[in-house]
């Protein structure tokens, strides 16, 4: 799995300062960086502000942006300034390390909050980004290390189709390159995995980089209860990875791991067939571990998820299909709120969703 931590933090600073050095003789304030209404200067004081923000929001557990401001003494030289990069990005890498597995912290985006994988995601960005901006405007060369453009596009850009080298795609993701084949891109955003509390549960977004991981027979970086995860759980991450592959994911109807609040430990996945259909309509599937069958978890999860994708202004009705002997699940999705189609609703899905004969339809509106 591309791994996201206080490693990865620390490789990008040291990518920025290296391409940065050979220009500390220059005049950074009199020069505008490349794409930017900031001076090369101000441009990378920006790098060092964002990783103050962001490793006090995550030490702190901020749920709002802190009352916080960090500021360079007059006279500081392009030295100094280098300095400071260095000295901030130590401390976001020191906080992403110490932040326990699945705490979070206040980011506007895209759903509200970041984990530390999301913040050190975010923090990489930003220096391979702005160093970018102002080598450009510098007129001095920089090529960051392909892995960690790869593993900024896996942890912060599920939306965008891979192309067939991470670091030109991310600059074409953030509209500072062209990709052949693909329109300029004049809008962009990042976004930070979705989490919804739900009750005994959270439902926690599974990124690309962690999917990748779980399809191939791995953990995606969540402690397992017993023998997890189920196999359904492997084979939805290949659902998603072959969205992502072809740019059509949207992350917000992914799939989910269902951690469990009092240990932390992951008890099985939940997540959409794919985005929903032009008449509103999204498939939604479950899978607990043996061990957390029969406790109710599935049921609080699916009543959560659902609830939330009805919110959606493009969500009309949510649709599960059980197994016609599967009477466990099927009392999931009853206690869910789901009721039984009707004969000729489940007609219509197996004629024109290829629904299979031997499953039962169910629907919440």
């Amino acid at each position: 799995m591309r791994t996201m931590s206080g490693d990865q933090v620390e490789a990008a600073v040291a990518s920025c300062t290296a391409a940065l050095r050979p220009a500390l003789e220059r005049d950074w304030e009199g020069v505008r960086a490349a794409g930017m209404e900031w001076s090369c200067r101000t441009t990378a004081f920006h790098i060092a502000e964002d990783f103050v923000a962001y490793a006090s929001r995550l030490a702190g557990r901020a749920g709002h942006r802190l009352p916080l401001a960090v500021s360079l003494p007059e006279g500081t030289g392009n030295a100094g300034l280098l300095q400071v990069i260095e000295a901030t990005g130590a401390l976001l890498a020191a906080a992403v390390r110490t932040a326990p597995p699945g705490v979070r912290a206040f980011h506007a985006n895209h759903f509200g909050s970041a984990d530390r994988e999301g913040f050190a995601a975010m923090g990489v960005a930003e220096a391979l980004l702005h160093t970018h901006d102002i080598t450009r405007g510098l007129g001095l060369p920089y090529e960051p290390p392909a892995d960690l453009a790869a593993s900024v596009l896996a942890w912060l850009f599920p939306h965008v189709r891979p192309g067939p080298e991470p670091w030109p795609t991310l600059l074409w993701a953030t509209g500072r390159g062209e990709l052949p084949g693909r329109a300029p891109v004049t809008d962009w955003t990042w976004y930070n995995n979705l989490v919804l509390p739900a009750g005994r549960v959270t439902l926690t977004g599974i990124r690309p980089a962690a999917a990748d991981d779980l399809r191939l027979g791995g953990t995606g970086g969540f402690d397992w209860l017993d023998d997890g995860p189920y196999e359904g759980t492997r084979q939805a991450c290949s659902h998603l990875m072959k969205a992502y592959e072809t740019g059509v994911h949207r992350p917000e109807f992914g799939v989910f791991a269902l951690v469990r609040a009092e240990d932390g430990r992951a008890i099985g996945g939940m997540g959409f067939h794919g985005a929903p259909d032009e008449e509103g309509r999204v498939e939604i599937g479950y899978d607990l571990v043996t061990g957390a069958r029969g406790h109710g978890y599935a049921t609080e999860a699916l009543r959560t998820l659902t609830a939330w994708a009805l919110a959606r202004e493009d969500v009309d009705t949510v649709i599960a299909t059980v197994e016609r002997d599967n009477l466990p699940s099927q009392r999931v999705v009853t206690r869910a709120g789901f009721v039984r189609a009707s004969v000729d609703e489940e007609r219509i899905a197996q004629d024109a969703y290829d629904m299979g004969t031997g499953l039962l339809l169910y629907l919440r509106r």
